[in-house]
């Protein structure tokens, strides 16, 4: 299986860029997840999966990574 040419010609700052991407929309859905878990009906539940520290570490890594990348990306 070959590489898309969009990650093959690539530089650094954009494969940075789309990681922390991803990382962002993953803290999104951890965020959507921690949302639901406090939202449900029986309380008594419990969840083994803390999603409050995944999102958190999710979007800072994401939104740091997107930071570093964001200058170099815009300048082209």
């Amino acid at each position: 299986m070959t590489e898309p040419d969009f990650l093959l010609f690539a530089n650094d700052a954009q494969l940075l860029a789309m990681g922390g991407g991803l990382l962002v929309l993953l803290a999104v859905i951890a965020l959507a997840m921690d949302r639901r878990r406090s939202r449900r009906k029986d309380i008594d539940r419990v969840g083994w999966v803390p999603w409050t520290g995944l999102f958190l570490m999710l979007a800072v890594l994401g939104g740091g990574m997107l930071a570093l990348a964001l200058p170099v990306v815009i300048a082209g």
